[in-house]
């Protein structure tokens, strides 16, 4: 990944880091990556992939899914889907002289939403409204969505050609953006040789829907005393104040970030917050928030906003 941190994460944990430990059978060299996945899905949120095609977004979203005994759905996003291609539509069944709801990929536990920003805002909308509210409306009738439900989105920020960039209001929905980068030489081997696919169908689940939904309470739980939301509040603030950013984070990003860090702090085998969980987690949460000034004439923005978030975490006292 294209970020350096002073402190590296502790190896995940308990049931958490059975789910990393199975994954990364395939995605080795990559537990940060991992790590961060699970943590995010922990956590009760969703996760945005920004990286090339073909370093493994989609292994990484089939290898959870199998991990934890979910449905998986993938959906490819292009310029002329429509709502319904998402959601499901109403069909008519002449046989019961009825319509009857005929559910889309989005009812399932694990989605991938491959190059979200390559479908029209409209599209856009309805798989965040879905990924927001957990339930989508067709024809009236509101319909809850499966639990757990976690969506891994991709996008590729080098390809801008006929694509729709996500406004600030629909990235804000995502609590982690990452970008999992190149392999190391000998799993690209691996890859290339073909015997990747052998490890994917090795795996299997290690954690089950019911135990995750009770790791996924136990991090509403995770102790944070009073200095350590008063340390987020410090860090959001700090992002308003900055002469770097053109936009800081909002209040939902304070939200998110100490969610996420509850999260971490539960995989690395805690019921309670330290100023480590939200200082290594932070620049996660906030990157893909924050607007650089003069962005437009940066070759990456990503790589620049995470220094930036870093070095402001550097210079921001912890208690």
């Amino acid at each position: 990944m294209s970020r350096e941190v002073s402190l590296l994460p502790s190896p995940a944990k308990g049931e958490g880091g059975m789910v990393v430990a199975e994954v990364e059978k395939v995605l080795a060299g990559k537990s940060e990556v991992v790590e961060l996945a699970v943590t995010a899905l922990l956590a009760g949120g969703h996760l945005l992939l920004e990286d090339v095609p073909g370093v493994g977004k989609t292994t990484l979203a089939r290898c959870l899914a199998r991990a934890l005994d979910c449905r998986f759905s993938r959906i490819q996003f292009t310029s002329d889907m429509l709502p319904s291609d998402v959601t499901g539509t109403s069909v008519f069944n002449p046989a019961k002289a009825e319509f009857q709801f005929r559910p889309g990929p989005i009812f399932s536990h694990v989605v991938l939403a491959d190059e979200i920003n390559r479908t029209s805002p409209r599209t856009q909308s309805a798989l965040l409204e879905a990924m927001n509210e957990r339930q989508v409306s067709v024809d009236g009738t509101t319909y809850n969505l499966d639990t757990p439900f976690f969506v891994i989105a991709t996008q590729n920020p080098k390809e801008l050609h006929g694509t729709y960039p996500l406004p600030e209001s629909q990235l804000d929905r995502f609590l982690l953006s990452l970008s999992i980068g190149y392999p190391e030489a000998d799993l690209e081997k691996e890859v290339i040789s073909g015997r990747n696919e052998e490890r994917i169908a090795s795996i299997g689940p290690v954690l089950d829907r019911e135990a995750l939904l009770t790791l996924q309470n136990a991090v509403t739980k995770v102790a944070a005393a009073q200095e350590l939301v008063d340390y987020v509040y410090t860090i959001i603030k700090a992002t308003r104040d900055s002469s770097w950013f053109e936009l800081g984070a909002s209040p939902r990003a304070g939200i998110q970030l100490l969610k996420a860090a509850r999260a971490l702090a539960l995989m690395r085998g805690r019921t309670f917050l330290i100023p480590d969980d939200i200082r290594y987690i932070a620049p996660f949460v906030l990157a893909h928030r924050l607007i650089l000034k003069n962005s437009s004439q940066l070759t990456s923005v990503r790589i620049v906003t995470l220094a930036r978030v870093q070095e402001l975490l550097d210079s921001t006292q912890a208690p």
